[in-house]
């Protein structure tokens, strides 16, 4: 996204991408979905942010195919070969985008502190939240430690969590399943992972309508397929009520994003403007690109596992870096070395 509306169509600013960016990450919902809504709003007002929603339209279409292909054939789709290939070039996609945020995002050494700490925070197995908001504030807090008039403050941060009703099978229906969905959508934070834990206390511990393979299926495709791994409901949707319910469950899941980008969007410029909330957005967005720091790092452990795809990482970072070659076309490049190797193997 940093590359298409900033270095490519000159839309937005790199602070006010990582302003928005900082917004995603604050409410509940998918981070990537958000911040495209956010973009869309940024460039063409409501339109633009009914629009941009779009950009979960192909994945969804991906996960349907995959979720039709599963029904009928009783199996997940074996996809290593693709994966081999297109794994480590996205991880120099995301090392490009760390790159070039950190410069903006790194502009003092407390932020520099900061985005360390959250690295240090989200490897040792807390929520991401945590880092994020409890950084932020601590940040806040250090800029404005003149400012300051009350010797105690308490900082409260929104907090989601799922909802647990016990053990059960309920019968099978399209408004429990949007409803459940929607519920996810407004209350989940972070990583789209976090899923996996309240799909299977909702949908095998208390509905009984799947088992814990058909959870873990639901994830590998959703993580798979390009596009926000929440696009897993509308996996979850087929398979339980078909195509309804893959569209129930999509819209389920990705609507309080769009309320809450609406919400929130007419004042992020006014948070940027405050002393105490422009404090704030800059600690949040070094935790942030901590954290995608720490994220990569870990998917680059479990996706460069040879020569070939150390070199195909390393390629497509020299390209990305050097040329700012289209990130779509390494991508594809990615699956065509993975098969060529598959079919010379």
């Amino acid at each position: 996204m940093r590359n298409e509306v900033i270095d490519r169509r000159h839309w937005v600013t790199e602070q006010e991408f990582l302003d928005l960016l900082g917004a995603s990450n604050l409410i509940p919902g998918p981070t990537s979905t958000e911040l495209a809504i956010y973009l869309g709003y940024k460039r063409a007002g409501r339109v633009g942010l009914a629009l941009a929603g779009l950009f979960i339209l192909p994945a969804m279409l991906l996960v349907l195919a995959f979720a039709w292909a599963y029904v009928q054939f009783g199996s997940t789709p074996q996809a290593e070969w693709l994966l081999y290939g297109v794994k480590p070039v996205i991880i120099a996609v995301i090392g490009q985008a760390i790159f070039g945020l950190l410069r903006t995002a790194v502009k003092t050494w407390l932020l520099g502190v900061a985005a360390a700490l959250a690295i240090g925070l989200y490897l040792a197995g807390l929520n991401p939240l945590i880092p994020l908001l409890g950084i932020a504030v601590v940040v806040m807090l250090i800029e404005n430690r003149g400012r300051l008039r009350l010797a105690n403050a308490a900082v409260v941060p929104p907090l989601g969590f799922g909802i647990a009703l016990g053990p059960g099978i309920a019968s099978f229906s399209l408004a429990t399943l949007f409803l459940t969905f929607l519920k996810l959508g407004a209350t989940i934070y972070g990583s789209g992972y976090v899923l996996l834990a309240f799909l299977r206390d909702d949908f095998v511990n208390r509905l009984g309508w799947l088992t814990d393979q058909q959870i873990l299926d639901a994830v590998a495709v959703g993580q798979f397929t390009p596009g926000p791994v929440f696009t897993t409901a509308t996996f979850i949707g087929y398979i339980t009520g078909g195509l309804p319910g893959a569209l129930v469950a999509t819209a389920g899941i990705f609507l309080p994003s769009f309320v809450f980008v609406g919400l929130v969007y007419p004042i992020v410029p006014k948070l940027r403007a405050s002393k105490w909330t422009s404090a704030f957005l800059d600690g949040a967005n070094a935790a942030a690109v901590g954290l995608m720091a720490a994220v990569a790092g870990q998917l680059g452990v479990a996706s460069i596992i040879d020569p070939l795809s150390a070199a195909l990482a390393l390629v497509s970072l020299g390209l990305l870096l050097r040329w700012r070659v289209n990130s779509a076309l390494l991508v594809l490049g990615g699956a065509l070395a993975g098969f060529v190797s598959h079919v010379l193997v």
